[in-house]
C-alpha cells in the first residue's frame, strides 16, 4: 500500500501517493509557489487557486498527485481506460483500474498510473524514474 499525504486549500485536497511519484518535476515547474521539494511541508496548496491546482494535478504523469473536492465524495468513473506510451519512459494508464499482483493481492488505482517499461524499477510494476538513470530508449 502506497504511503499518502494530504494537503488542502480549504476547497480542494491534494493527495500525494509517495510511492507512485517518478519525480518528473512537472508540479514544481508549473506551480513553484505550491511545490517546493526543499521545504516542509513541500506542498502549500493555499498558494494557488483550486482551478490552477486541478489543471496542474491533471498533468502529473505518474498519477502520484490527485485531488478531491472537499464538498464532494470521490466517485469512480466508468470512462474508457486509455494507455499512453511515453517516449523513453513508462506506460501511462489513464482511468480507474484494478491490478492483481503475482501473489493474488488486488490493488485499485485511479486517474493515472505509470508502469515501468525499462525493467529497472525498484517498485515494479510501477515506474520509479529509474529509466532516466539507465538511459532507457523505447
Amino acid at each position: 500500500m502506497s504511503k499518502t499525504k494530504e494537503y488542502s486549500n480549504g476547497e480542494l485536497t491534494i493527495i500525494w501517493q509517495v510511492d507512485k511519484c517518478i519525480h518528473s518535476g512537472v508540479c514544481v515547474k508549473m506551480l513553484p509557489d505550491v511545490y517546493d521539494p526543499n521545504d516542509r511541508p513541500w506542498i502549500k496548496a493555499e498558494n494557488a487557486s483550486t482551478r490552477d491546482l486541478k489543471e496542474q494535478i491533471d498533468k502529473c504523469p505518474s498519477g502520484a498527485l490527485s485531488y478531491k473536492l472537499n464538498d464532494e465524495e470521490e466517485k469512480m468513473s466508468d470512462e474508457m481506460v486509455k494507455v499512453d506510451v511515453l517516449e523513453n519512459g513508462p506506460l501511462i494508464v489513464k482511468g480507474n483500474i484494478e491490478i492483481t499482483n503475482s501473489n493474488g493481492e488486488k490493488e485499485s488505482r485511479a486517474k493515472q498510473t505509470a508502469f515501468c517499461r525499462c525493467g529497472s524499477s525498484a517498485n515494479k510494476p510501477y515506474c520509479d524514474g529509474t529509466h532516466v538513470k539507465s538511459d532507457f530508449k523505447g
